[in-house]
Parts: structure tokens; C-alpha cells; sequence
């Protein structure tokens, strides 16, 4: 079942490549509790079916970049991309889209995270295998308060769409 509106969102871990050694982060890979990391905060999160693909490294990370500083001046305290690869392909395209600090680019690597969200979409016919739909969607304190799942092409998840939601 797909998550909505006024949802908690569900347990889970993602995974996220660290540039910077800091206290209690590694470099390299390290995996957070989602619960742990939306707790008391404002949050957008947007999913996509795979980095390095068109759409995704065209449109739709480059719009929450380009985006980010007039979303956070709307209370945002962070941005996340949401996508079924691995932390170290996560971390390289973040890096070629200049998301670096800007976005979070957290993996989903086996697509657990996504197949819990209820936003797992079948990509095998592509020889994508189980992926990510496009979606995005604002959580406040972890529970759901504005959703936003394509149907077709890339319409309502954008980063401008999300900025006319938050008024």
C-alpha cells in the first residue's frame, strides 16, 4: 500500500556516502535509521528511478539544487534524493550534479526503503530491475504532509511544484 498524507513514514535505513569525517560519520558509506533523522525536522524528499538516467540528472535533481536555497528559506531544514543504488553511485552523482551539501543523495540500494514507502516500481523491461517511482513529498517531524507520485513524465515532483506547495 503506497503511503499518503498524515502517514508516519515507515521504518527503514538508507545509506549515504560521506565526504567529511565528522563525529559519529565516517567516510565512506554510512547507514542511518530514517526515524533518527527525521525526528523534529522539516524535511523534503524526493525519489527517482535511478542516478546517472536522463530525467533524473536533466530535470530532477538540478531543479532541488538550483531550488534549495528558496525552499529552506520556507522553514526546509534538509533535502533529500531518494534512489534504488548504491551509496558509492549515490555519492559519485551527487558529486557530478554539484548536489554536494546541498542534497542529501541517500541509497536505497536494494530498494527495501522504497518497496516499504509503497513506491517501488518494476523497471525489469528496462533491465532497471525494482526501482523507485518519481515522487515527492514533505515530512514534517516523520509524518507525511504533502505527496506528490508521478503518473507519467515528470510533472508534480519538481522542485517548483514543491515551493508552490509550501506557499
Amino acid at each position: 500500500m503506497t503511503i499518503q498524507i498524515g502517514d508516519r513514514l515507515p521504518e527503514g535505513t538508507l545509506s549515504e556516502f560521506i565526504e567529511t569525517e565528522t563525529a559519529g560519520c565516517s567516510l565512506g558509506p554510512n547507514t542511518f535509521e530514517v526515524a533518527d533523522l527525521v525526528r523534529g525536522r522539516k524535511i523534503v524528499i524526493f525519489g527517482l528511478p535511478g542516478a546517472f538516467t536522463p530525467t533524473c540528472s536533466a530535470q530532477h535533481v538540478p531543479g532541488y539544487v538550483k531550488n534549495a536555497e528558496a525552499l529552506k528559506a520556507k522553514g526546509v531544514d534538509e533535502i533529500w534524493c531518494i534512489s534504488v543504488n548504491d551509496a558509492f553511485v549515490m555519492g559519485a552523482w551527487g558529486r557530478d550534479q554539484k548536489a554536494t551539501g546541498i542534497v542529501r543523495m541517500m541509497a536505497d540500494g536494494n530498494g527495501a526503503y522504497s518497496k516499504a514507502l509503497g513506491l517501488d516500481a518494476d523497471f525489469s523491461k528496462y533491465g532497471m530491475g525494482t526501482r523507485s517511482q518519481r515522487y515527492s513529498m514533505l515530512v514534517e517531524d516523520g509524518v507525511v504532509k504533502q505527496l506528490n507520485v508521478e503518473t507519467a513524465g515528470f510533472e508534480v515532483s519538481s522542485a517548483e511544484k514543491m515551493l508552490q506547495q509550501l506557499g
